[in-house]
């Protein structure tokens, strides 16, 4: 049938080429023909073709600038650059920067040029396939990412409720828990929690925009050791701030960052540590803000060190709780804001992060 033909804008200025290649094509294909650029950027606007091709060597605009010029516009369409002279140069040129698939040498030979062609519509068939593909997958990881939420969110009621119970129980006694499993029930609830809260992090930082705003990072800061000093108040935090000038960034994705970090060198603490510390240090310039935090906790196997940014990674030299994605998490939010993240580690004596951040001061959000 008419429309499961290939259909092909074929672009010449010599008027018997035109003639020619609709004689020898038009059983195969569904032929359409410019005798120039222009008339043929005015032929793609109503039509809907798989393969163009142009002659090289046209009065007003050659076949390469033609095909540079519709390629962001007309991305799909397989282009086939036709040229009767040697025109190595071009021919090079184009094909590097993918304006063109194939080119072919005028007179052309019908057999050839009907092997390119077949081999450029199946290029166009493969890439509207994949491209096809790649539209499912986005939108099933789409789906899968709001349920994902979605069930993160409902989780967290029951669990709250059941905390608040143990809560009541305690305070009124009216449970006797002489093996101290209520505690061990605690102790669970708050580990699926805080893994359940780490899904809507990661979740938030893969769909919410970036937006840039003034951000103080002493208060910043003090608001994360305030929020994790009781999970060990022996620990020293020792807080460092130099910000002479304004520093703009994304706040969300800032704090996940700090907070992540800071709960990891406050929960790798060592046992038997007489003095825990956790130093955090900030130095903010005109075009960026470096932030080193560091800790002298168990340290991480230097083996290890190439690992811990991957999703579900866990070093089995501790036996500490973790969901495996705090760090994962923290890259990726690195990545939304262009910054950058270095570690170094001694296995038994601490870990030290290093963290770039741009400035994004004279952004205009």
């Amino acid at each position: 049938m008419k429309e499961n033909r290939i259909r092909i804008l074929y672009i010449d200025d010599e008027v018997h080429n035109l003639n020619a290649f609709r004689a020898s094509f038009r059983r195969s294909y569904e032929i359409y023909t410019a005798s120039s650029a222009q008339e043929g950027k005015l032929l793609l606007k109503s039509i809907d073709v798989h393969i163009i091709i142009a002659d090289q060597k046209m009065p007003v605009s050659t076949g390469v600038d033609f095909f540079n010029e519709i390629k962001d516009q007309l991305p799909d369409p397989i282009r086939i650059l036709l040229t009767g002279y040697t025109d190595v140069e071009d021919i090079i040129e184009a094909i590097n920067k993918g304006h063109i698939f194939s080119y072919v040498k005028k007179p052309w030979d019908e057999y050839e040029l009907h092997n390119t062609i077949s081999n450029a519509f199946e290029m166009y068939q493969a890439r509207k396939q994949l491209k096809e593909k790649i539209t499912e997958l986005e939108k099933i990881n789409d789906e899968l990412n709001r349920f994902i939420y979605s069930t993160s969110h409902d989780l967290r009621s029951p669990l709250m409720s059941v905390l608040g119970i143990i809560n009541l129980a305690r305070l009124d006694n009216s449970v006797k828990d002489p093996n101290g499993y209520v505690d061990m029930i605690e102790s669970c609830i708050l580990k699926l929690d805080g893994f359940i809260q780490k899904i809507i992090e990661y979740y938030r930082n893969s769909r919410l925009e970036v937006e840039y705003e003034k951000i103080d990072f002493d208060s910043l800061l003090q608001e994360c050791i305030a929020a994790f000093k009781p999970q060990n108040t022996a620990i020293e935090f020792q807080l460092n701030i130099d910000q002479p000038v304004d520093f703009k960034g994304d706040t969300f994705r800032i704090s996940v960052i700090l907070n992540n970090l800071i709960s990891n060198a406050v929960k790798y603490q060592k046992l038997d540590e007489v003095n825990p510390k956790v130093n955090l240090t900030v130095k903010v310039e005109p075009h960026k803000a470096t932030i080193w935090i560091e800790d002298n906790g168990i340290g991480i196997l230097s083996e290890h060190l190439n690992n811990i940014f991957k999703m579900f990674f866990r070093s089995k030299n501790n036996n500490k709780p973790g969901s495996g994605i705090g760090l994962y998490i923290v890259k990726e939010a690195l990545n939304k804001i262009g910054g950058t993240i270095n570690v170094e580690s001694k296995y038994g004596e601490g870990t030290q992060f290093e963290i770039t951040i741009p400035n994004r001061n004279d952004f205009d959000s």
